[in-house]
C-alpha cells in the first residue's frame, strides 16, 4: 500500500505542471464569479468549439504506455547566465530567456516578465514532480527592476507562487493575468497589485504599452476539484516598436486563434510560441502544439521572428529532450523558412529583435 501511494503521489506531481492533472487541494470556490459568456458557463471556462482535456483514464493509459524518453539529469545551456541592462528604451526590443516558458521582455523602458518560474520543480511538491535540468538563464538577484509580470494560466509551470512571492518582495510589480487567477495569487501574495482580464480586454501598462488578453486553446487546474475554474489566455503586447504575441501553452485548434489574432492585430514583430511537450499526440494535441503546428502558427499570425519555448528545461511529456529541435528544423525546411526566424531558445540566450 505504501508503494502504491508513493507511486500515485509522484505520478500526479509529475503531471501537475504539464496541463494534465493536478494533485493539491484547491480553493476553487473563490476563483471567479461572473456572468455567463461564450467561454464561461457560470462555473467553468471552456474553449468554444474546442477540445476538452483528457480524463483520468486517459491519463493512466498514457502513463503506462512505456514510451517516455529518458532525459539527462543535466542539460546545460550553451549561453552564460545573462545579466540584463536596467532598461531598454524606445523601439528597441530585447528578449532574454529564463527557461521553459519564462521570458524577460525589455522595450519602451519597461521590464516585463512572462510566466516567471525560478523554482527547482514545476510542481505542487518540493520533493516530487518535473525538475529543472538547467538553472534559470538569469540569476534572480540580477533581474532589473520588474514593472509587469504576465501570468498566462495557473498550471504549475506557469504560475509559480514561490517565484511570485519573491518578485513581490523585491520589485512590487503589477501582475496581469486572466480571470480567476488573481484569487490564487492573492491567497499567498495578499499585497500584490493585480490587473485581471477576460479575453478581449485591454490593460494599459504605461510608456505607450498596452496588454491585450487574447484566447488560446488550453485549460487550467491547481487541484483535484478546480478544473477550468480559472481562465487561460495569450497576451498581445502592443509597444511603440511593434507587437509581441506571447503564448504560454496552446493546442493548435486548426489554427483558429492564430487567424483571429492576425485579423485583429495585424503582423507581429515577435511571437513567443511553445513548440515542445507534445507527445503522445492522441493525448496532448488539444493542449500542446507540436513543432510543425508552431511553424504553421508563425505563418498564420504573420510573425517575423519567433522565440520558441516549452522545451529542454523540465520533462512534461514523452519526447526526447532534443526531439523538438529536430522536428522544428524539418518543419521550417518544409515551409521554406529561414531557421534564424524561429529560435529554439536556451536559458541565458539574449535576442535583440530586429525592427
Amino acid at each position: 500500500m505504501k508503494r502504491r501511494n508513493l507511486f500515485r503521489l509522484s505520478a500526479l506531481a509529475a503531471l501537475a505542471a504539464g496541463g494534465v492533472f493536478a494533485a493539491t487541494k484547491s480553493k476553487a470556490a473563490g476563483y471567479y464569479h461572473g456572468p455567463v459568456s461564450d467561454h464561461f458557463d457560470g462555473t467553468r471556462f471552456f474553449n468554444p468549439g474546442g477540445e476538452p482535456p483528457g480524463n483520468f483514464f486517459d491519463l493512466l493509459k498514457w502513463r503506462t504506455n512505456g514510451a517516455k524518453a529518458t532525459w539527462p539529469q543535466d542539460y546545460p545551456s550553451p549561453y552564460p547566465t545573462a545579466k540584463p541592462d536596467q532598461r531598454v528604451n524606445g523601439a528597441d526590443l530585447r528578449i532574454t530567456f529564463v527557461g521553459h516558458a519564462s521570458f524577460l521582455i525589455q522595450t519602451a523602458g519597461l521590464n516585463i516578465l512572462a510566466d516567471p518560474v525560478w523554482s527547482q520543480r514545476t510542481s505542487p511538491f518540493s520533493f516530487a514532480g518535473p525538475k529543472r535540468v538547467n538553472p534559470p538563464g538569469i540569476v534572480f538577484e540580477d533581474l532589473p527592476p520588474i514593472d509587469i509580470v504576465l501570468v498566462t494560466h495557473n498550471h504549475y509551470d506557469h504560475l509559480d507562487i514561490e517565484t511570485l512571492k519573491r518578485l513581490q518582495a523585491a520589485h512590487k510589480p503589477t501582475f496581469i493575468t486572466p480571470l480567476g487567477n488573481d484569487s490564487i495569487i492573492l491567497s499567498d501574495v495578499p499585497d500584490a497589485k493585480i490587473e485581471v482580464g477576460d479575453w478581449g480586454d485591454v490593460i494599459t501598462a504605461g510608456n505607450g504599452v498596452k496588454i491585450h488578453v487574447e484566447p488560446c486553446h488550453h485549460w487550467s487546474a491547481r487541484g483535484l476539484n478546480d478544473r477550468r475554474m480559472a481562465l487561460w489566455a495569450a497576451f498581445v503586447i502592443e509597444t511603440p516598436g511593434g507587437k509581441i504575441y506571447h503564448i504560454g501553452d496552446t493546442g493548435f485548434f486548426q489554427g483558429n486563434n492564430y487567424r483571429a489574432v492576425k485579423e485583429k492585430h495585424g503582423a507581429f514583430r515577435l511571437a513567443n510560441l511553445p513548440f515542445g511537450a507534445y507527445e503522445p499526440r492522441w493525448f496532448m494535441k488539444g493542449q500542446h502544439q507540436n513543432p510543425a503546428e508552431a511553424v504553421e502558427g508563425m505563418v498564420l499570425c504573420d510573425a517575423r521572428h519567433v522565440c520558441g519555448h516549452h522545451w529542454g528545461t523540465v520533462q512534461l511529456t514523452d519526447e526526447a529532450i532534443d526531439a523538438p529541435v529536430f522536428a522544428l528544423q524539418l518543419a521550417l525546411n518544409e515551409k521554406g523558412l529561414e531557421h534564424s526566424r524561429f529560435r529554439p531558445m536556451r536559458p541565458g540566450e539574449v535576442f535583440d529583435v530586429p525592427v
